[in-house]
């Protein structure tokens, strides 16, 4: 075999002395203009903070985009307190809840008690979690600790949320021991959990003094625009009163279906209570 030789012929054309040969400069310029109008390659963005990927996780409009938000923070390099942990990681379960995957969202909510940042809150998700996977037992554990770890100003809520729980459970003397409680520690919202607990004295078959005079004080109260109309309309058919229970029943589907996700899906149970009330008024 021949070796080829090492020495270019003679007759070879030689390299400019830029480098590019005449036919490459002339597709050179070609190609610049018809490229004056491309977009430039995009720049590299500035890492995102934890606040800020943080904020992007509550501003996200789908739990799907909130998930994927919440997990870049989560797995970020630079180290993170504990309350930006647990501001994400509780992004991280509103998204698996507003997905109905209530067994993820309950694992998740385990660990924000676990971190023990806003601890009345942690407890408080985890309840809805194992209320959503029909675990009555196991939320109201956790709503008694909310009960017993939260602020003096939030205890009152937290025993009115565990009436609520076992109300609709049909557990009505549970249910009124927990919002006899609410009542007691109620300031603001006291004309409903008074209510509440008139509500579940009616269906555990006890009498209530001056049902009317309840049922106006919650009608006159600001709660009775929200799920104050849940309790009114129940009220209001004991009270013998059907056509206004009608109209605040409706009122509160309409309202609540047509919410946020997470609220709507966290009062399912009332819902549905709500519904079947309302089937028996009509027949």
């Amino acid at each position: 075999m021949r070796k080829a030789s090492t020495n270019p012929p003679e007759n070879a054309a030689r390299p400019a002395r830029t480098g590019r040969s005449s036919s490459s400069r002339s597709a050179g310029r070609a190609g610049a203009k018809e490229g004056r109008g491309r977009v430039p390659a995009p720049r590299r963005h500035a890492t995102l903070s934890a606040e800020d990927i943080l904020q992007r996780a509550i501003t996200a409009t789908t739990p799907r985009a909130r998930r994927l938000w919440a997990r870049r923070g989560l797995s970020s390099r630079s180290a993170l307190d504990r309350t930006t942990q647990s501001l994400l990681l509780r992004q991280l379960y509103l998204s698996y809840y507003e997905d109905r995957r209530f067994d993820k969202a309950s694992q998740i909510s385990e660990q924000l008690v676990a971190l023990d940042v806003l601890p009345d809150v942690a407890q408080q998700d985890a309840a809805r979690a194992k209320q959503a996977l029909g675990d009555i037992d196991g939320a109201a554990s956790h709503l008694r600790l909310a009960a017993r770890v939260g602020p003096a100003s939030r205890r009152a809520f937290h025993y009115w949320t565990l009436g609520s729980l076992y109300f609709l459970a049909g557990r009505y003397d549970e249910a009124i021991a927990a919002l006899t409680r609410a009542a007691r520690w109620g300031t603001t919202d006291k004309p409903l959990y008074q209510a509440h607990l008139a509500l579940a004295q009616c269906a555990g078959g006890r009498a209530v003094e001056d049902l009317d005079a309840v049922i106006q004080r919650l009608a006159d109260a600001p709660s009775a625009q929200g799920y104050g109309r849940f309790i009114l309309g129940h009220l209001l058919l004991h009270a013998n009163r059907p056509a206004e229970a009608r109209r605040h029943l409706e009122a509160f589907i309409r309202r609540t279906t047509t919410g946020r996700t997470a609220m709507a899906i966290a009062l399912d149970g009332e819902v549905t209570r709500a519904r079947e009330t309302l089937s028996g008024i009509r027949s």
